[in-house]
């Protein structure tokens, strides 16, 4: 049964030093990736079905995110039952599927890229960060640049480590890869546009849901991180401020969350206006302008990525290993 906490415990500290050690190697076969080939498969399916717009395609999206989200936990959990009683071939397995979830040492790898691209001039970061960020990023300049990708740290630090590591610890490594496919079809049909607005309906606030809690645990970890370990770096007094203020700033529930933590305790301001194809998306900024943002901004926020990860594991984990 996957409400196992203890042995859950275990498979998530495994996981987590797996994650770190390896990170995601670019030919692994990720799951991810065959996650979102079938969504594209199920979105020209219910296009050619139902048209590019309307009440059908909105039930397609209904349909999708269930069925997605469903098959991602069947598709693990029944297997992984089915060796159950071979222990440790199941904890290896349970492991391996729980690495695949958790996207802290890919977050770092690209955002070091990003931070190693300015010798390269402004061309090459734009390039970089083009990689990890949904906006357009051909007219950036060296602020907007690293700005995108604190942004993006902070927010993958809640739906890429903190999230997957709350479904797995009270679900097993089936809850993980159900949240996995949830966030995946957020982040390719949850689109706040015209093309998207039936389709992705569903799946955004199912992904909105899923998010709720983690998003919320991720910005107090991210406070307490800074507390803890790195208080000469941080303005903690305007951390706690700017998140009780700008938490709610995003049309994402919970998006603002650690991205407000994070613009309060570096001191800069985030978010603002931005173009996403070609057109201009006004957004309010998130934080205050009290410094210049700068480069050594991107690796602080990796920092409390990996402490608020670590965090989270302790409290998750430990005491179910003691108790």
């Amino acid at each position: 049964m996957f409400f196992n906490y203890k042995l859950n415990a275990g498979i998530l500290i495994f996981a987590c030093l797996l994650d770190f050690i390896l990170g995601d190697p670019y030919s692994f076969p990720h799951p991810v990736k065959l996650i979102g080939k079938l969504i594209r498969i199920e979105e020209k399916a219910a296009r050619k079905i139902c048209g590019s717009y309307g009440q059908g395609l909105r039930l397609s999206g209904f349909f999708i995110g269930l069925f997605n989200t469903a098959a991602a936990f069947c598709v693990i959990f029944f297997p992984l039952e089915l060796i159950r009683a071979h222990r440790f071939i199941y904890f290896c397995t349970s492991v391996l599927i729980c690495y695949t979830c958790i996207a802290a040492r890919c977050m770092h790898k690209e955002a070091v890229k990003v931070f190693r691209s300015f010798k390269n001039g402004i061309k090459e970061a734009r390039k970089q960060v083009s990689n990890i960020v949904g906006r357009d990023t051909e007219n950036l300049d060296e602020e907007g640049v690293i700005r995108a990708c604190v942004e993006t740290v902070a927010e993958n630090s809640g739906d890429g480590v903190i999230a997957p590591i709350f479904f797995i610890m009270f679900f097993g490594a089936a809850g993980g890869m159900a949240y996995k496919a949830i966030n995946t079809m957020d982040s390719m049909l949850g689109y706040k546009n015209e093309k998207y607005s039936d389709l992705g309906f569903f799946p955004a606030k199912l992904d909105d849901a899923a998010n709720y809690i983690p998003a919320r645990l991720c910005a107090l970890f991210m406070f307490i991180s800074a507390c803890l370990c790195f208080k000469s770096e941080f303005n903690l007094k305007n951390g706690f401020k700017i998140w009780r203020r700008d938490r709610l700033k995003h049309a994402s529930p919970n998006a603002a969350h650690p991205e407000s933590v994070a613009a309060g305790l570096l001191g800069v301001r985030l978010a603002g206006p931005n173009y996403y194809d070609g057109f201009l998306e006004e957004k309010p900024y998130i934080g205050d302008a009290l410094k210049q943002i700068e480069k050594n901004d991107i690796l602080k926020t990796v920092k409390l990525m990996y402490v608020s990860e670590i965090l989270s594991v302790l409290l998750y984990a430990l005491p179910c290993i003691l108790l």
